[in-house]
This record gives C-alpha cells, structure tokens and sequence, in this order.
C-alpha cells in the first residue's frame, strides 16, 4: 500500500504544483484574481488545473479502493500511468490543445481502469 500512498502524494502535489503555474500565468499575462479569462495562454493553464482538479476527484478515492480491494501493485502501476498523463496533459494543452489527447487519455484511462476494477472488487467481496 506504500506506493498507492506515495502515488496518491504525488498526484496531490502534482495538483498543487499545477495551481502555482496558474498563479505564475496571472501574473505573466495579467488575468488579475477573480478573473479567470482574459488572456488564451492563461485559460489554457487554467484549464488543466480545473481538469485535473475533476479528475483528482475520481483518482484518489478509486485509487484506494482499487489497491483495497484488487491489487496496490496495479493500482501503484495505474496511478503512475495518471501522473505521467497529467503531464502530458499539461505539456501539449498548454501548447496547443489540440495536443492533449494523449495525455487525456494516459490519465482519464487509468481513472476509469481503476474506478471500475475497485467496483469489481468490491461486489466480488461482497458475494463471497
């Protein structure tokens, strides 16, 4: 459970990280706080944060139960999928968001891989 714990950290302060960009794009392009429009390459920050915010929601929990329930070592493995998916995420959103997909999907698939699988695991343990 280590590393589920350790991933679960990681995406958190990956979160975190991803807030300071945002805070350093206000600044860089002048979107001063409430705002959250004004300038397309701080939206764009902005975005992923917002994205990986809804995402984190869904990561953390399922995570957990994943590596409860079926196996820490896949949900370790599947965690670190995510991390390099958001990323890449940020990487080609930022640059061009037409670029995001592959990061989408390195971070979205393991969400949905490891929500489904604790859900699986779950009813199994529940029917035992």
């Amino acid at each position: 459970m280590e590393g589920v714990t350790v991933v679960i950290l990681l995406a958190l302060l990956q979160f975190a990280v991803f807030g300071m960009l945002v805070g350093r794009a206000r600044g860089r392009y002048g979107v001063h706080a409430p705002a959250t429009t004004g300038h397309e390459v701080f939206e764009r920050y902005f975005r992923v944060q917002q994205n990986t915010l809804e995402q984190l929601v869904v990561f953390v929990p399922a995570a957990w139960l994943f590596a409860t329930y079926v196996s820490p070592t896949w949900a370790t493995i599947l965690g670190a999928v995510y991390l390099v998916g958001r990323v890449l995420y940020l990487r080609g959103y930022v640059a061009d968001p037409s670029k995001r997909e592959i990061g989408f999907v390195l971070s979205a698939l393991p969400v949905v891989v490891l929500l489904l699988g604790a859900a699986w695991g779950v009813i199994r343990r529940l029917a035992a």
